[in-house]
């Protein structure tokens, strides 16, 4: 009897390790490629008289879920019941995991149902498949009846809330969380900063002390450029460098754009230098944020050669690399382009694509060519125009002094347009003189509009250009009463290792006076030069001087 029972668990043993072996095999295979090409190991697991463990089958519905692999997956299913794992919490969990990661909330709210004896990670799965559905309060129902929970349940409730912008109740159970790991405070500092509060995210950041990871880093960095405050995120930079861990590709990324925004060349170059010197892989996304960098900073030259030994190029790169070409007004140079994406790449183009072939069109003056690009969107390409198209269509005929056709544009176009096509035309109207049109076109903006303080300075410019002082003071009148103010402009120059910002009528600079008193100097200089201001918009009805 001994004898035996000795046999038997040698035999378990010999099946257990033979399993393990499979597993291992199969798990190689599903690391090293992509695909379902680890079923075949499957199957000859299967065909060879080895009975698959749960834990194989969990193994296998993994792979399944990531490739999205249906079909295979409820055969699987199938196989799991017919082995006698019905309801089995191992097999369980992977199938309502696989089901949840394909879509399937219903059926993985069925396999969490059949599970009898559920412990934390099956509820960490229900939960996690909830949360990414959107369905939070029946997640938090399976939360608050957890007997035990894990920093993945916490994680799972703070995250599912951040993605609703339910910040408040994200912070609860932050707060409440015993367990904080670096995931949650992450989690929690990304769904401050993705609903605008940078503020509680900063300050998170800082609380986070010497707890901060990479990601933590490049969170905030993100999050920083994502809301435009691009000065914050490259001085946020700097602190990484001398405190925090080595900047990755993922930092660069929003780096790059902080730097184009900002025209901050030098900065940007750095950057470049320090990816090829750490070696960092230029993916498609790096090697899209080096083009539109060099692009939006002026060096295009520089942009073409670092789009040229791009390994990898997608229609973000190419239109990256056109629309830079359209700002330098290298419109034929943006339309060879165009041609090479196309016929050599075979790469269809979309709607920002023609966005920047027509605004390059529109700077280089090529009105035939824009007329004929923009016609033949949809009939050729099969792109609908939209606003943004028809706004470099009226740009272009406004540039042209194409003023009347440009107008027939505003009345028929199909889509409503807004306050930035009226401004365009506006801006055509005054510098080709047309006062009549130009009254028109403000007061329509002004309709469209009436809240930007802007609107009214620029119809109170119409009507200054016309020494239409009582109008002019009607649109003070206006604007004074409804509390509005036009938004202040203001600039950034880089300088050496650091970036000053300016705007109008701020005086704090601590080199204001000199600031000033060189401006002064200018102006006499280029009066000597024989430079006239513009003096048909003063507002005031006022002396020449």
């Amino acid at each position: 009897m001994l004898w035996r029972s000795a046999r038997t668990t040698s035999r378990a043993a010999a099946e257990g390790s033979e399993i393990s072996l499979w597993n291992s095999e199969i798990r190689s295979l599903m690391e090293s490629s992509t695909g379902t090409h680890f079923m075949a190991l499957f199957k000859e697991m299967v065909a060879g008289g080895a009975p698959p463990a749960t834990s194989t089958f969990s193994l296998i519905l993994r792979g399944l879920a990531r490739n999205g692999s249906i079909k295979l997956g409820e055969s699987v299913h199938g196989r799991i019941l017919k082995t006698g794992f019905a309801g089995d919490r191992i097999a369980g969990t992977a199938l309502l995991d696989f089901y949840a990661k394909i879509g399937r909330l219903d059926s993985a709210s069925r396999q969490f149902e059949e599970i009898s004896d559920k412990d934390v990670v099956t509820r960490n799965a229900m939960i996690a498949a909830l949360c990414n559905s959107g369905f939070l309060q029946e997640a938090r129902q399976v939360f608050d009846g957890m007997p035990e929970r894990t920093s993945a349940t916490w994680n799972s409730i703070i995250s599912g809330y951040c993605k609703k912008n339910k910040v408040e109740e994200a912070r609860e159970v932050f707060d409440q969380n015993p367990t904080k790991d670096v995931i949650s405070w992450n989690a929690m500092i990304d769904g401050y900063c993705k609903a605008g509060r940078l503020a509680a995210a900063a300050e998170l950041f800082e609380a986070m002390g010497e707890g901060k990871n990479v990601v933590s880093w490049n969170t905030m960095i993100t999050g920083y450029v994502h809301h435009r405050q691009f000065a914050a995120a490259l001085e946020l930079f700097r602190s990484m460098q001398a405190a925090g861990p080595p900047p990755t590709a993922a930092t660069m990324v929003p780096l790059l754009s902080a730097c184009a925004h900002l025209g901050a060349l030098d900065m940007g170059r750095w950057v470049h230098g320090y990816v090829q010197n750490r070696r960092l892989r230029i993916d498609v996304f790096l090697g899209n944020a080096l083009v539109d960098m060099y692009c939006k900073c002026g060096a295009i030259d520089v942009a073409l050669k670092v789009f040229r030994g791009l390994p990898e190029r997608n229609v973000f790169c190419w239109n990256s690399l056109i629309s830079g070409l359209g700002m330098q007004g290298e419109g034929e140079k943006a339309m060879e382009l165009f041609v090479e994406m196309q016929e050599r790449e075979r790469i269809r183009p979309d709607a920002v694509t023609f966005v920047g072939l027509l605004s390059g069109l529109s700077h280089s003056g090529m009105v035939g060519h824009g007329r004929r690009l923009f016609s033949e969107m949809a009939t050729v390409y099969g792109v609908q125009p939209g606003v943004e198209h028809f706004g470099c269509l009226v740009d272009l005929l406004g540039r042209a002094g194409l003023l009347e056709e440009a107008m027939e544009v505003m009345e028929t176009m199909p889509v409503k347009a807004n306050s930035v096509i009226w401004g365009s035309l506006l801006r055509a109207c005054k510098i080709r003189g047309d006062a009549g049109l130009s009254e028109v076109v403000a007061r329509r903006l002004l309709e469209i509009d009436p809240g930007d303080g802007g609107n009214y300075v620029m119809l109170s410019n119409v009507y200054a250009s016309a020494r239409r002082w009582e109008e002019v003071l009607s649109c003070r009148m206006a604007m004074a009463e409804g509390g509005l103010r036009k938004s202040t402009g203001g600039s950034v120059i880089e300088m050496g290792n650091s970036l000053e910002e300016f705007a109008a009528g701020d005086t704090r600079h601590p080199e204001h006076r000199r600031i000033v008193g060189f401006l002064e100097e200018m102006v006499v200089d280029m009066q000597r030069m024989g430079y006239a201001p513009a003096i048909e918009a003063v507002l005031h009805d006022a002396e020449e001087k």
